[in-house]
């Protein structure tokens, strides 16, 4: 028997679009009052509530078992007044996203939907079995769902009630057009459908109702931004020592949630704190915010349009799902035995009593692996000047903390030809002969993405995107820093890290089915608490591109908007003493790190696509200086201060001495 779809299951299948990755373009609100709807009509069909144009009746207080209706049933259970359709779609409208992630998880989990990182889900095209969800021999839920509006729309065939109840929902949210092909004809059809069941009627009316003429908004009035003085922000002690997380979460403390600085010399900015703008963000900000406008000028240095960081939309998601295999952890697990023998060849350049610059030593020790394995090519040779370059870059381009003519100088020009010197190093080695029989890599799923469709991507982008892979370096550089500083700062940690990487590599190099979340338990939650105090990427710039109400406070289009999504690390309800070093916050009961207060790698459809295979990578490295060689902070007795643009590092002062080697590195 075909395993049965509820109303939310096949509305949130009917509005998927798999293009963008999300919901078709319904407004909040709207889609919240159609997913209450569908849950209302759902206890209807099944007998516990009954309801027409005037009254909603409770027919069945027994739980039907399912997590998206129960909360809904005893609602009106509870309720001791008889309301009708209206006042329960609005009444419950506010709890539409529980329902929207608890259907979309189900989907999930019976392989109808896949999600990936971003919050981004599209059919799963790889775990159907015939006639589970659908009762036919042929397609997919989606398909199925959509066959049966189909031949209600255009058959003379009398639908079903579930199939009338679908189509007036999403006629009520106006993008039945955008979903099937609709002409002068099919209007009246669909007039004719919505009147034919009583249930489907009032429940689209009741939708309809609080679309057109909500009786109740959870925000009626907009407040006003509070701002804060500039001498609070330049006498604060965190701004001193250069922790923006901590400046902000201390700022959203006395502010509120939604605040603006006016900094001198610099346009004003919209700053979003704490963990409900966290997940307004996560969830709603592909509907109102956008990249592109503060990375034009970027994308322009590097001679491209439309680059990956400066895409919003349905482009953003196609080129993610283009490219995900690359950056998979999956992928460097499968040249495990390659990354180890890359990474000790660079260490092997050490020498026992130099001092080492922490942020260029850890850089190197990133690019090492990074760029032979991404795009097949040496490149520490000039790894330190596309690092400069780019933080050059940023600075005047984008956090424009430095006038634009400091990209101009004759270094930075010099520094800025090294693009072109990546490119012709990739392409000199992607040719089918050189390629042949060597296993696939970034630069070979950006090449084939750009033969494909050579205006998604077209040869202009190309100096950048393939020069990308070696700066992703000195972001996973500056947090591996950051890592060995900690674990050389704490001596008990760093016992504990070297007992897992000496029994890790006792018997020889371990297979990637060896480096469980077990065998490498503490160096793991060591690094997650690193990247919980001192996160790379501490915040995120947008442009309102909707007009949009966030906690009682209007963005107006247009605004620029600071996302600082990191301060939730250092706000005590989210994590217990924030500043105290505590990897157990990690593990059962406390994972103080699940939902979108824990952001290291930023949150929603910018979320950090190399995610898991920076995990893996970071950790091989600490790993491997932890096993081999004996190192100290350097001066002695230095106390961390933090270089907070364009991303946090520690700053120059800062040194890692090599004292001693523990275990020789293999020939």
């Amino acid at each position: 028997m075909a395993k049965q779809l509820t109303l939310p299951d096949e509305l949130v299948l009917t509005l998927l679009n798999e293009e963008s990755g999300y919901f078709r373009q319904v407004p909040g609100w709207s889609l919240n009052c159609a997913v209450v709807g569908s849950a209302l009509a759902e206890l209807s069909l099944i007998g516990r509530i009954d309801t027409d144009m005037d009254s909603l009746i409770l027919l069945d207080q027994k739980p039907t078992g399912d997590p998206c209706l129960d909360p809904v049933l005893k609602a009106i259970a509870d309720e001791p007044v008889q309301r009708n359709a209206q006042y329960w779609v609005e009444h419950l409208a506010p709890r539409a996203e529980s329902i929207i992630d608890m259907t979309l998880d189900r989907l999930v989990e019976l392989h109808i939907l896949r999600h990936h990182d971003g919050d981004f889900w599209s059919l799963d095209q790889t775990a159907w079995r015939s006639g589970y969800h659908t009762g036919t021999e042929v397609g997919t839920a989606v398909e199925f769902v959509k066959t049966r509006i189909s031949n209600a729309i255009f058959t003379d065939e009398i639908p079903e009630p579930r199939d009338i109840i679908i189509i007036c929902l999403i006629e009520t949210c106006d993008v039945l057009r955008y979903i099937f092909e609709l002409d002068e004809e099919t209007e009246p059809r669909i007039e004719q459908i919505k009147k034919m069941d009583l249930i489907g009627r009032a429940i689209a009316e009741a939708v309809h109702d609080n679309i057109a003429r909500p009786l109740f908004r959870r925000t009626a009035l907009s407040k006003k931004i509070p701002v804060v003085p500039l001498r609070k922000m330049i006498t604060n002690e965190h701004a001193r020592t250069g922790n923006v997380p901590a400046l902000f979460a201390q700022l959203g403390e006395e502010y509120g949630p939604v605040f603006e600085l006016r900094p001198p010399f610099s346009e004003n900015m919209i700053v979003l704190v704490g963990p409900e703008t966290n997940h307004w963000v996560h969830r709603h900000g592909r509907t109102y915010l956008r990249a592109r406008d503060y990375m034009e000028d970027f994308e322009k240095i590097y001679g491209g349009s439309g680059i990956l960081p400066a895409l919003d939309g349905a482009d953003h998601f196609r080129y993610r799902k283009s490219v995900q295999p690359g950056y998979s952890r999956t992928r460097l697990e499968e040249q495990l035995d390659e990354c180890l023998l890359l990474t000790r060849r660079h260490m092997d350049t050490w020498t026992v009593g130099e001092k080492l610059p922490a942020v260029k030593l850890s850089r190197r020790l990133a690019n090492s692996a990074m760029s032979p394995l991404s795009v097949s090519v040496e490149s520490q040779d000039i790894i330190d000047d596309l690092c400069t370059f780019k933080a050059r870059a940023l600075h005047t381009h984008v956090a424009r903390t430095l006038p634009k003519f400091m990209l101009k100088t004759p270094g930075m020009r010099r520094r800025k030809q090294l693009i072109n010197d990546v490119v012709d190093r990739v392409l000199s080695v992607h040719t089918p002969a050189q390629r042949q029989g060597c296993p696939r890599d970034l630069a070979d799923d950006l090449l084939s993405m750009h033969a494909a469709d050579r205006q998604f991507l077209p040869e202009s982008n190309m100096r950048f995107v393939l020069s990308a892979p070696l700066l992703a370096s000195m972001y996973m550089g500056d947090e591996l820093s950051f890592v060995i500083y900690a674990m050389l700062a704490q001596p008990e940690f760093h016992e504990k890290i070297r007992a897992e990487a000496d029994a890790l590599f006792a018997d020889g190099d371990p297979d990637a089915e060896e480096i469980t979340g077990q065998a490498i338990d503490i160096t793991r939650r060591f690094i997650m608490e690193v990247m919980r105090l001192y996160p790379i990427v501490p915040m995120s710039i947008r442009n309102v591109m909707n007009a949009v109400m966030v906690e009682g406070y209007e963005l107006p289009e247009g605004a620029r908007v600071t996302v600082a999504t990191t301060a939730t690390h250092y706000m005590s309800d989210l994590f217990a003493d924030p500043f105290t070093f505590d990897i157990d916050r990690y593990v059962a009961p406390r994972k103080e790190h699940l939902g979108t207060g824990y952001a290291p790698y930023g949150l929603g459809t910018h979320t950090c696509l190399g995610a898991r295979w920076t995990e893996l990578h970071m950790a091989i490295n600490l790993l491997l200086v932890a096993h081999h060689f004996d190192m100290e902070i350097a001066p002695k007795g230095y106390k961390l201060k933090i270089s907070p643009f364009p991303s946090q590092c520690p700053n120059k002062k800062l040194k890692f001495a090599v004292t001693g080697i523990r275990n020789e590195l293999p020939v």
